[in-house]
């Protein structure tokens, strides 16, 4: 039985599935919640330094780029808080032990570390469905994370077609209750 489960979100729109689905685990067996979401350059969203207006084709780092791109970080590691925080209430009000943390650094390294440091059972995270030579191209963090986790690992697939915020696994692990 699992005890100690990470969530790995991120602030795509399969969070909400991963974190249903981590939720239905979870509830049940009244186990503990890690919600992590890892800051990197590489996520959807996040602030690129070299993308400001008035920039020529060939950027120029200067103070006012580097001021806009900070601003832009800060605005971008609040959003993440803010998404673990709303996750942290909804578990919460369900009865799950619950806290988070916010990490930047390497998605897959990072996710293996604190799954180790914290003594995790379990990692849930998303997989985008890459085709293999995406994936070998661009790399895949779920694919890092499970020939390197200390620890068992689910990954949640949404199908193109599949709204992530329809894959409902809370309540049925609340009438399951």
């Amino acid at each position: 039985m699992f005890k100690k489960i990470l969530v790995a979100v991120d602030r795509s729109e399969m969070k909400q599935a991963v974190f249903n689905r981590a939720m239905a685990i979870a509830k049940p067996a009244k186990a503990e919640l890690l919600l992590l979401h890892v800051l990197t350059a590489e996520e959807s969203g996040s602030p690129d330094m070299f993308v400001s207006p008035g920039l020529s084709y060939y950027p120029v780092v200067n103070d006012s780029v580097l001021t806009v791109y900070r601003e832009q970080w800060q605005q971008f590691e609040e959003q993440g808080l803010e998404t673990l925080r709303s996750l942290e209430k909804i578990a919460e009000a369900n009865g799950v032990d619950v806290s988070y943390r916010q990490v930047a650094g390497s998605p897959g390294r990072v996710i293996c570390s604190i799954a180790e440091e914290w003594d995790a059972d379990l990692i849930v995270m998303g997989r985008r469905g890459l085709s293999a030579i995406r994936e070998m191209l661009l790399g895949s963090v779920s694919n890092y994370v499970l020939h390197h986790a200390a620890c068992s690992m689910l990954t949640v697939h949404v199908e193109p077609d599949e709204d992530p915020a329809n894959v409902d696994e809370v309540e049925a692990a609340q009438s399951a209750s």
